[in-house]
């Protein structure tokens, strides 16, 4: 299941992939304790759902052979982008509008947090040892644990955020 690329990390695109990445998740994780406490914030929110949609787009460029994991999750974060996206600029949050865009930003940030766990496991050296096929027993926990997380947090999102117009 590994979603290594063919270009090298010191590759500049690689880079500017993973540089994208990471200040996806920490704007998204931002976002996330925001929508729990009902609060908006545009700016943060702005800077997760378009780094979050570089990411998806430069993941596409990479020199893949045939269909893999990394253009599934690709495809799966581009469909989820489309409705989030259009909840929150087009339809403005309003009626069901704002849950499908706290379910989509949640979403999109889980797999931003999916494909670091994956990373982790194929680039860290005592993770990788841990599961070095990403078959083992300690990635699979260490997914689960992200995915329910994640289920718990936007269940309780969903719940909390109601922004006032």
């Amino acid at each position: 299941m590994s979603m290594q690329p063919v270009l090298p990390l010191t590759h500049p695109f690689t880079l500017l992939h993973v540089i994208l990445s990471l200040v996806a998740i920490v704007a998204g994780l931002i976002v996330a304790k925001g929508l729990l406490a009902s609060n908006r914030m545009p700016g943060w929110t702005t800077l997760f759902l378009w780094t979050t949609v570089a990411t998806t787009v430069t993941g596409f460029f990479f020199p893949f052979r045939g269909f893999t994991p990394a253009i599934g999750t690709g495809i799966v974060s581009a469909l989820v982008l489309v409705p989030t996206l259009f909840a929150l600029y087009g339809r403005k949050l309003h009626g069901a509008w704002r849950w499908v865009y706290v379910v989509g930003a949640m979403i999109s940030l889980y797999l931003n947090v999916f494909v670091l766990v994956v990373q982790a496991f194929a680039k860290v050296p005592w993770l990788h040892v841990l599961a070095p096929t990403q078959a083992e027993p300690p990635f699979a926990i260490a997914q689960g644990v992200v995915l329910l997380l994640f289920v718990a947090l936007t269940v309780l999102a969903v719940r909390r955020f109601h922004p006032t117009r």
